[in-house]
């Protein structure tokens, strides 16, 4: 296993923890954004971590069918996570803003499915996953993600997230932003807001 130090450096080494001031797609501010897809731009250094998160999540879930990953963010993780366990891997996107499943993928009636993310900050995404899962008639076994930096306030999941790394990054509204990000120029980082 990969220690908390050793993580937060290969993040910094491959620039996917960034420092600034950004508003994430959850709309909320931060002085810190994660952008996974430049780990996972370094495959032989993100095995590492997508190692140690395959193993945490064999150890929680022995009987996974089927793994689902939000695009854009999670379908390179969703995709090394399957490939280590072994499982179909499928993802869904966003069609009129809704996720949805298409090039042929389906859930069916009774599939245990994971659902995996490279991060998760209020775990809406997840979320919106959850609802083609309940429209299969599938059964949702838990969330997984290589970074957790989700708050009790942020959080609308209400069950364990399995993450490789839990980062504590404060995230503000609009309105309480503190004096330092206020003096720092915005970046709009993330996937979600794309036509």
């Amino acid at each position: 296993m990969l220690s908390h130090k050793k993580s937060l450096n290969i993040l910094k080494k491959t620039n996917a923890l960034l420092e600034g001031h950004f508003v994430l797609s959850s709309g909320l501010h931060s002085s810190k954004y994660i952008q996974c897809a430049k780990l996972l731009s370094f495959p032989n250094i993100a095995d590492k971590i997508c190692k140690s998160l395959a193993s945490k999540i064999k150890k929680k879930h022995k009987n996974i069918d089927l793994i689902l990953a939000p695009a854009m963010g999670g379908i390179i993780i969703g995709y090394e996570i399957g490939k280590l366990l072994k499982k179909e891997t499928i993802f869904c996107e966003r069609v009129n803003g809704k996720f949805a499943l298409r090039r042929g993928f389906n859930i069916k009636k009774g599939t245990k499915v994971l659902i995996i993310e490279d991060v998760i900050t209020t775990g809406k995404s997840s979320l919106e996953c959850v609802k083609l899962i309940k429209k299969a008639n599938a059964k949702l076994l838990g969330f997984a993600s290589i970074i957790d930096r989700s708050t009790k306030k942020s959080l609308k999941i209400k069950t364990k997230i399995i993450s490789h790394l839990r980062l504590d990054v404060p995230t503000y509204s609009a309105k309480n932003l503190p004096d330092s990000l206020k003096s720092i120029p915005i970046t709009t980082p993330g996937s979600r807001f794309i036509k």
